[in-house]
C-alpha cells in the first residue's frame, strides 16, 4: 500500500513477530491510500477488507454432504468453450502470436478441467496457425474432451484431448456439455 496524499502519518510502530520486525502506521482516516492501482480512503479501505474477510468466512470450501471432495476420476465429460484468444496474445510481440495462443489454449484447458497432461489435435493447430505466426484468430471455439489414460506407467489418470469445432459466429455461443455417443 502506498500513501498517495501527503499527510503525514499519526503514528508508527515497529515490533518483532518470531524474529521479523513489523511495521505498523496509523494514517488519518481520511487519508488516500493506493491499493492495486485503485485510490481509497481509509476508512473505505478497511470496510473493504471486512467485508472479504466475512465473505470468506461464510463461504468455505464446497464439499459434498458426505465431506469428500471430488474426485475427477469419474468425470469423463466433453464440453465445448469459446476462448477469447485476442485477450492472450493482445500486446504480444508478432513473431511469438501464435505460439502463445496455442500455450494460451493448453493453459485454458488444464484450469477448465483439472488436469495437467493436455493433447491438442492437428486441425486445432492449423486452425491458430492458418493466417500465420502474427495474425491469429480473435476466437476460437474448442472442444475439451477429458478421457480416461490407458497407458499403465503414466502419470496422470486421465488427459484432455482439445480439438476445434468450426463455427459461423461466436455470437450467443456458451459453453455446451456434449452428451456421451
Amino acid at each position: 500500500m502506498k500513501l498517495a496524499s501527503t499527510t503525514p502519518p499519526l503514528t508508527s510502530a515497529i515490533r518483532f513477530a518470531s524474529g521479523v520486525p513489523v511495521i505498523t502506521v496509523k494514517t488519518h482516516p481520511l487519508a488516500v491510500l493506493k491499493t492495486n492501482g485503485t485510490y481509497h480512503t481509509q476508512r473505505t479501505h478497511n470496510v473493504q477488507l471486512a467485508h472479504n474477510a466475512s465473505r470468506l468466512a461464510q463461504n468455505p470450501t464446497k464439499r459434498h454432504a458426505t465431506g469428500k471432495t471430488r474426485s475427477a476420476l469419474q468425470d469423463v465429460v466433453t464440453r465445448e468453450y469459446t476462448i477469447h484468444l485476442h485477450k492472450h496474445v493482445h500486446g504480444r510481440s508478432f513473431k511469438k502470436r501464435a505460439p502463445w495462443a496455442v500455450k494460451s489454449v493448453v493453459t485454458f484447458a488444464q484450469k477448465s478441467m483439472g488436469v495437467k497432461d493436455v493433447r491438442l489435435d492437428p486441425k486445432l493447430n492449423q486452425e491458430l496457425w492458418k493466417q500465420g505466426v502474427k495474425n491469429v484468430p480473435h476466437r476460437v471455439r474448442v472442444k475439451l474432451e477429458r478421457k480416461r489414460n490407458d497407458d499403465e506407467d503414466a502419470k496422470e489418470k486421465l488427459y484432455v484431448y482439445a480439438s476445434h469445432v468450426p463455427v459461423p459466429s461466436f455470437k450467443g455461443l456458451q459453453t455446451l456439455v456434449v452428451e456421451a455417443e
